[in-house]
């Protein structure tokens, strides 16, 4: 039997609510389907370990990771901890540390879902958006002089290297190429940008020449904003630098439904350190403890862990039990319009896979 090794960081606010609810149903899971066992880790690092011994996570935490198979991450963030500590803290010194620098972020309307636009549907909103995830715009570099003055500077640079750009593009087209339309949109901001976007447009072109059935096009970033609301359908596949990417993906996410639905997978491509999968809706303590947070965005999140390793029957099945849920407009948490809870959402996905386990093994004998 496969044994896999998975770190469990729960986090700040619902991070700990929907960890905990993702694991519960991939014990189910791993039990129903017979063919792997987890071995789960769980680790206490977030805003509480920040208060009360002065680090997010300890100072070898990175380097811990590194035995494991995949992690699991549920949100850092909370409000009486500046946003730029924590993130920087936690999520980002585990990802460039990790060197997970391709973050893939689906977005489709999921069934019993509706979107806010008017004619959106499945068919003609189900996008992936590729976002570079160690340098661009959130490399780090910077930083502040003459504190308090009136000739006070700060400085936030946008690092982009060969490599790093050539690698992302590389990783966006072949995975265009795998989808059905292998269509690719190159997201830019190069008339203002004038130097890192103009060679990230300038390698994007190279690129595409090794690729020749990809289809790809170049769209400068605040032109793409109309482009998802008004023509949807014109999208497959995007790929976009750090700061242009996270905004899009969650413009993608809430016009698909809602932010709660969204998963993440920041991908270490040569699988030199492990990857981490994640949703991407935050720890929001505006709903921290009532019980209603939405759990499909971790579900999903977890179905790509699977697919990472391989474990493909049993990602199908966990992907097809979210969309019975969803189905269900009972089973709709609050961000969805309805009035479902955590477990409520949780005992339904774990139902359904206990069912469609049991269905898929008994067709097989």
């Amino acid at each position: 039997m496969r044994t896999y090794k998975i770190a469990a960081i729960p986090g700040d606010g619902i991070g700990k609510e929907v960890i905990a609810a993702g694991l519960e149903a991939l014990a189910v899971l791993a039990e129903s389907n017979g063919e792997f066992e987890l071995s789960i880790e769980h680790f206490d690092w977030g805003s509480d370990r920040y208060i009360s011994q002065g680090a997010f996570m300890s100072e070898d935490g990175a380097k811990r990771l590194e035995s494991f198979d995949a992690i699991l991450f549920g949100a850092v963030g909370a409000p009486d901890v500046p946003d730029h500590l924590s993130l920087w803290g936690l999520r980002l010194a585990i990802c460039q540390t990790l060197d997970q620098y391709a973050n893939v972020r689906p977005a489709r309307i999921l069934p019993g879902i509706s979107s806010p636009l008017r004619d959106a549907t499945a068919q003609n909103l189900d996008w992936v958006i590729v976002r570079e995830n160690t340098e661009g715009e959130y490399a780090g570099q910077g930083g502040r002089s003459h504190r308090g003055l009136p000739e006070e500077v700060a400085t936030e640079v946008s690092l982009f290297t060969r490599n790093g750009v050539e690698r992302i593009m590389r990783f966006a087209f072949k995975l265009a190429q795998l989808r059905p339309r292998k269509l690719l949109t190159v997201v830019t901001k190069s008339n203002a940008q004038r130097h890192g976007m103009v060679m990230w447009d300038e390698i994007a072109a190279q690129i595409a020449e090794d690729y020749p059935d990809v289809m790809w096009d170049k769209m400068l970033v605040d032109a793409m904003t109309v482009r998802m609301t008004m023509q949807p359908e014109t999208i497959d596949t995007v790929v976009a630098t750090n700061l242009h990417a996270d905004i899009l993906s969650d413009l993608a996410a809430a016009l698909a439904g809602s932010i709660g639905i969204a998963p993440t997978a920041n991908i270490n491509p040569e699988r030199t350190y492990p990857s981490m999968f994640e949703p991407i809706h935050g720890s929001a303590f505006d709903i921290t403890g009532k019980g209603v947070a939405n759990p499909i965005g971790t579900f999903w999140s977890l179905v790509m862990m699977l697919e990472h390793l391989g474990e493909t029957a049993a990602a199908a099945s966990l992907m097809q039990a979210i969309e019975q849920v969803t189905a269900e407009p009972s089973l709709h948490t609050p961000d969805l319009g309805g009035s479902a809870t955590t477990s409520s959402v949780t005992n339904a996905v774990v139902d359904a896979i206990r069912s469609l386990v049991a269905q898929s093994q008994l067709s097989g004998v």
